[in-house]
């Protein structure tokens, strides 16, 4: 996974599913996301979780609670502005419990982030979404 940031956008597999979702016009996407990383019982791979944590992230700008709009969240940014749907409170459930996964002690996006200089601005960023998440 190339990374060049620790926000939600900031590496490939975020970026690349972003265009994806820029073609939709549902939240069949961010749903997918999201259950991707509750299914994975035992170690959740990094590409899933950055997948799941860029979901959350249209989850919570959905909700109102915008984070860093910069030139990787603009396909994310016009989606958002665009679509009309509603968010039904699972949903959001769903979300916090998919950040649990993700800072879970079997998640390979911990283990590379541990590894780095990092670790706590990208912890920083995961927990500051999961407080737009949760307002």
């Amino acid at each position: 996974m190339g990374t060049w940031s620790v926000d939600a956008f900031g590496n490939d597999d975020a970026a690349d599913w972003a265009f994806e979702l820029a073609e939709s016009d549902d939240l069949s996407l961010v749903e997918a996301a999201i259950d991707g990383a509750l299914a994975e019982s035992d170690y959740l791979d990094a590409p899933d979780a950055a997948i799941a944590l860029a979901a959350i992230e249209v989850i919570a700008r959905l909700n109102g609670n915008w984070g860093d709009r910069n030139a990787y969240t603009e396909p994310i940014d016009r989606w958002v502005e665009r679509v009309t749907v509603q968010l039904e409170p699972e949903l959001l459930a769903r979300a916090r419990a998919a950040i649990d996964r993700i800072l879970s002690e079997n998640s390979e996006m911990v283990d590379l982030w541990q590894d780095s200089d990092d670790y706590e601005d990208w912890l920083g960023s995961v927990e500051d979404l999961r407080s737009r998440i949760s307002e």
